[in-house]
């Protein structure tokens, strides 16, 4: 049990001891390495002078013996382009940069043996060591590596395509004799991948190309896709915007049909839209039951019916074609009975409603006037004001200026009476009794003389006269006549009786209608004389 622990010790101690052996020598290289300063990278471009600089920071104790610049190509072995030693002049063996290379000073010093190279080109790229030999602590060295650019010419172009079920190219994009090779990227939303392909040139340039495959459609054409080229040289990628170009058959739809095509409509249409690449250029119109209706009207891809009749119940076609195919589409017009339009529905009972209020409202107006009418002329009937037919006896014939006439004494016999009493007549009261139903007049006593007070009629009642019936106007004229024997009459002088009160049934006012005079004057005066 001991033996083999002691044996675990002595191996780990011997692993330990060798850590610490490769540790030191790393360090040592390390802090060796770090005495030869050159550039990590050189940038250049074809053409160009380059310089390599290289120094040794620090000789103290060491003996400079020689300097060495090797080339070391990416394929290939490394080759000796420029010797320095402090005894002899520098020499620049066979190389590919040969009679191109130099120390870039002069004369040249060991402590910073820089070179550079002339008119560079392609080929010059790679590695560049800087290598001394020294004493007593061997050879030293740094690298720098030598990247030689060349600015692309990147172009993109599109491809065009016919629609159909195989991926093929859609769009190239190239990006010719760049160093190092340009990186190229593709956006779009079209559903498709790109490859990409590198060819080296005889000048150490790379040409990169880039394609961009999808299975084409309709739907595709006029999408956009852009081609993206990102290079060492370009401060930005470069982006190349275009539009996919993709040739399909033409897709024919006709619009216009609301399945409303009633006898007797006018002006409906049909319009045949077509799309397609190439774009199609005329559209070709028939009917599926021979030739076209007279009411059709064709104009381009636009087909017009005047008037639609039973000859428009058909099928229309229309047909397109282009380069790649010819597509149609058809519509079915079943025509319909007219009807009435559900836009002017409103505008036709707000018209009917309309016209039966007003009719309601005349009806009603010409009934309030009759029956008021009628109970206006029932109500004259019924009054003494109503219904009168107004009769003037004398006193206005021979009128004197005064409005009085001169007598023959107080019994009334000579000269003329213009003061006559007026009597107004009541057909109403001609059935009842003048002395019990005629107020419209009271004899007075005023002188010594009867006087009579009348109405005077009014304009109404003379108006009113005219609505009587033909009975009415038949008495009317009976009473005329009567009067007009009044008027005529030639006797002598008026004679007055007093008659009793049973007599007065006969009697107009206080007098009776027989004991009533017609004078030469016009007036009626009473045969009873009174005195007082």
């Amino acid at each position: 049990m001991a033996r083999h622990d002691g044996r675990k010790w002595h191996d780990c101690t011997k692993m330990i001891g060798l850590l610490c052996l490769v540790a030191s020598i790393l360090t040592k290289q390390g802090v060796a390495g770090q005495r030869v300063k050159v550039e990590p990278e050189v940038l250049s471009y074809p053409g160009q002078t380059v310089n390599l600089r290289c120094a040794f920071t620090d000789s103290t104790g060491i003996q400079l013996t020689m300097v060495t610049w090797l080339y070391e190509p990416k394929e290939g072995e490394r080759i000796n382009i420029a010797v320095l030693h402090p005894k002899f002049e520098p020499n620049y063996p066979e190389s590919p940069v040969k009679g191109r290379v130099s120390f870039s000073s002069s004369p040249p010093d060991m402590t910073s043996p820089s070179i550079q190279i002339s008119n560079v080109r392609m080929t010059d790229e790679g590695k560049y060591i800087c290598e001394y030999a020294t004493y007593p602590i061997g050879n030293e060295q740094g690298v720098t590596y030598l990247v030689m650019l060349a600015k692309p010419q990147n172009s993109a172009s599109i491809v065009t395509v016919q629609a159909g079920t195989k991926p093929v190219v859609v769009a190239r994009c190239e990006s010719v004799d760049g160093r190092p090779a340009a990186e190229i990227s593709w956006v779009t939303a079209a559903s498709g991948n790109g490859t990409m392909v590198r060819k080296v040139g005889a000048d150490n340039t790379v040409t990169v190309t880039s394609e961009y495959r999808m299975v084409p459609t309709a739907a595709d054409n006029g999408k956009d896709i852009s081609c993206v080229v990102a290079h060492r040289t370009q401060s930005k990628p470069e982006s190349f915007p275009m539009k996919l170009a993709v040739e399909y058959a033409p897709q024919v739809t006709i619009v216009g049909y609301d399945n409303n095509w009633y006898v007797g409509r006018t002006n409906v249409m049909l319009t045949c839209q077509a799309t397609g690449n190439p774009v199609p250029l005329t559209a070709h119109w028939k009917s599926m039951s021979g030739e076209m209706p007279e009411t059709v009207q064709i104009r381009d891809n636009e087909l017009k019916v005047l008037k639609v009749d039973d000859a428009v119940n058909t099928t229309f076609v229309c047909e397109v074609k282009n380069r790649i195919g010819t597509s149609r589409d058809q519509v079915t017009v079943f025509v319909r009975e007219p009807s009435v339009n559900p836009s002017n529905a409103g505008v036709v009972a707000g018209a009917v409603i309309g016209s039966l209020l007003a009719l309601l409202l005349v009806v009603a107006l010409i009934s309030v006037l009759v029956t008021r009418s009628r109970r206006q002329q029932q109500g004259y009937r019924a009054n003494g004001g109503n219904d009168m037919k107004t009769r003037i006896f004398g006193g206005g014939k021979k009128a004197s200026k005064n409005g009085t006439g001169g007598g023959a004494g107080s019994g009334g016999v000579g000269g003329s009476n213009n003061n006559g009493p007026i009597y107004v007549y009541n057909e109403s009261s001609a059935h009842q009794g003048l002395g019990e139903k005629n107020n419209h007049h009271q004899p007075l006593t005023m002188g010594g003389r009867p006087e009579v007070v009348a109405t005077t009629p009014t304009a109404q009642d003379i108006l009113l006269s005219n609505e009587l019936d033909d009975a009415e106007r038949r008495k009317f004229d009976e009473l005329a006549e009567e009067e007009e024997r009044y008027d005529h009459f030639t006797g002598g002088a008026p004679i007055l009786q007093l008659r009793p009160h049973s007599d007065q049934d006969d009697m107009i006012g206080d007098y009776l209608d027989d004991d009533m005079e017609s004078q030469r004057d016009g007036s009626v005066i009473s045969r009873t004389a009174v005195y007082v």
